[in-house]
């Protein structure tokens, strides 16, 4: 197994894309923490099924965009598991609006969790990181972030904020053995998608630019 008594953390862990990230770090021998907002159930079966694999896990609440919260769960994951190496930062949220009618409030917090959730928690691990010159961040952004979608400025602002804050971070912690890097996903079948009331619109006019022809799931 790749990742044997390593140690992870995953934001948004109790659905899509963060729940298929935690079983597979727990499949290749990683302890994982999973952490949560509102889906408290979630969460804990996901932890006990990586228990169930034999590897420690923890499901703890807490709200990215809090950058209190990020420390606590950071020094609770450390107190528990010892270490930390791997940060997967995940947890996200669209709020969409066209930009001539966008409220402040939409605006902000989107930026909110999306970009400075990711910054709360790089900040707690990147010491511990570079002291032990050994560590991993993955930064689950968007292809939106790379083009742009219509009715969502805020989103996809945030995600193309992610792709540059990535590559800094690459250049300030590489030279300490940290790798970092983003993932940008196009359409993936997760709760937020099937909670959009325009569902099939949206996988429609994806699956006229995708080549394989098939909405993508977490597990990809």
């Amino acid at each position: 197994m790749l990742l044997e008594g390593k140690n992870a953390i995953v934001s948004g862990g109790s659905q899509g894309i963060g729940t298929a990230a935690s079983l597979e770090l727990a499949r290749e021998g990683a302890n994982v923490c999973v952490l949560y907002r509102k889906h408290e159930d979630e969460a804990r079966k996901i932890a006990d099924e990586i228990r169930g694999m034999g590897r420690k896990a923890l499901h703890l609440q807490c709200d990215i965009a809090s950058f209190s919260d990020a420390e606590r769960v950071v020094k609770t994951a450390l107190n528990e598991f010892g270490r930390i190496d791997i940060m997967v930062n995940n947890a996200g949220m669209n709020w969409d609006g066209v930009s001539w009618k966008m409220t402040e409030e939409q605006w902000d917090r989107v930026i909110e969790v999306n970009l400075k959730g990711y910054f709360n928690f790089v900040r707690q691990v990147a010491p511990l990181f570079k002291d032990q010159k050994y560590g991993k961040i993955i930064n689950i952004t968007s292809i939106n972030g790379l083009r742009g979608k219509f009715g969502q400025s805020n989103y996809s602002a945030a995600k193309a904020g992610i792709i540059g804050y990535t590559k800094a971070l690459a250049k300030e912690l590489g030279p300490f053995g940290v790798n970092v890097i983003a993932v940008a996903p196009g359409l993936i079948e997760t709760a937020m998608l099937s909670e959009s009331e325009a569902r099939d619109k949206i996988i429609d006019m994806a699956l006229n630019e995708m080549a394989l022809k098939r909405v993508g799931k977490p597990e990809d």
